[in-house]
Order: C-alpha cells, then structure tokens, then sequence
C-alpha cells in the first residue's frame, strides 16, 4: 500500500511519531506535509483537506493519513471532496472498527488534544489495528454484508452529491489553492499523476 503523510503546521512536531510508527508494515510512505523544522511554507488544515483529496482522486496513494490538533478540522476539510472517505481516530478501538466497517480510504488523527505520555504508542497501536488484510470485512461478523452494501451506497452518494474535483479546484479561493498545490514536497508528486487525468491537468495549468 502507498500511504502519504500529510502534516499540517499545529502537529509538525508529530511528523516524526507518525513515521515511526508506520515503520515496519512493507508500505511505501510519502512523507509530503508540514515537518519540525522545516523551512517550508506553513499548511493549515484546509490546504492539507484538498492535498489529500487530490492525491486519492489522482490514484497517487491508496491512503492518507491526516490530523490536526483535535482531528475534526482536517476531518471536515478532506471531506468536502469527491471520492474520499475519512475517519477521525482516537483510540485503537476506532481504528479496529473503521478500517472492517468502513474501509475508508483516509483517517484523521488528534495530534495535540489529548496527545500526550504515551501519543506515539497509541499511534502504533492504532495502526496496528487500522492496516490489516480484514480490512472491510465487517464487524461483527453477521453484519458485513449490510455493511458492503452501505459502503457501495455512500461512494455512490459521494459521487452524485460532487462537482468533479478538476471544476472544485478552479473555484476554491486562491488563499486555499495557491499554498497546497505550490508546496515544495507535494508538488513534484501532483504533477506526477496529474499528468494521467486531463481535467486535473488542465485545472492546474490555469492555476499554476
């Protein structure tokens, strides 16, 4: 699997627990948003929403993992878009059920509330839960096909209830747009696959 990491400015210092705990699970990790003491331009959560969203549609990752200092900005921001289907964890319990109910395709961490003795253990340990090979398999048991059907539906409803994300990109407020698609480590890697998607393309050289 190819999961980007995608930090925002309030949890940069975290960058280096996320990785670390992400260690050791054979994926291939882009390590694409805000670190501790980097130079580069500070992302809000809003940037870090269209970031991720781009990279999904795009088919450059599989998985984004996100957050910020509660997880419910970034939550809310990845969610305005097309075709991405995120969760805000907090504990390995809800990493253990989103990945077997839901199987999203993105997650949302707390990096700074209630990030405290302990934090990067409870990151592992939500991974743990989180990357598995039961990954949509439901929970319990009995309610899995229910639960298939619900996540057909709701990608369906995604579908229907969005703009295609090449027509979002060209009305969203410069201030939104300029500071995401621009970033030094994110940008080599949209330019990349945009290049497969001709309405992204095409979005993107009217904008940069």
């Amino acid at each position: 699997m190819k999961i980007a990491v995608i930090n925002e400015i309030s949890a940069a210092d975290k960058n280096a627990d996320i990785l670390k705990a992400l260690e050791g699970r054979g994926h291939e990790v882009l390590n694409l948003g805000n670190t501790k003491g980097s130079d580069s331009p500070g992302l809000l959560y809003i940037h870090t929403g269209l970031m991720s969203a781009l990279l999904l549609n795009l088919k450059a990752v599989d998985f984004v993992v996100g957050g910020c200092g509660t997880g419910l900005g970034y939550l809310n921001s990845v969610m305005q878009y097309p075709g991405v289907f995120c969760g805000h964890l907090l504990a390995p319990l809800d990493a253990f059920l989103f990945a077997r109910i839901n199987a999203g395709n993105c997650v949302s961490l707390a990096l700074n509330q209630g990030y405290g003795w302990a934090g990067d253990v409870n990151l592992r340990l939500m991974f743990d839960n989180l990357f598995t090979p039961d990954a949509g398999s439901g929970y319990p048991p009995q309610r899995a096909e229910p639960q298939r059907q619900g996540r057909q539906l709701l990608a369906q409803v995604s579908q229907g209830t969005h703009r295609p994300l090449a027509d979002i990109l060209l009305s969203l407020p410069e201030e939104v747009v300029k500071p995401a698609l621009t970033y030094p480590a994110f940008r080599p890697v949209l330019e990349q696959f945009a290049a497969t998607d001709a309405g992204i393309r095409s979005a993107l050289e009217k904008l940069l």
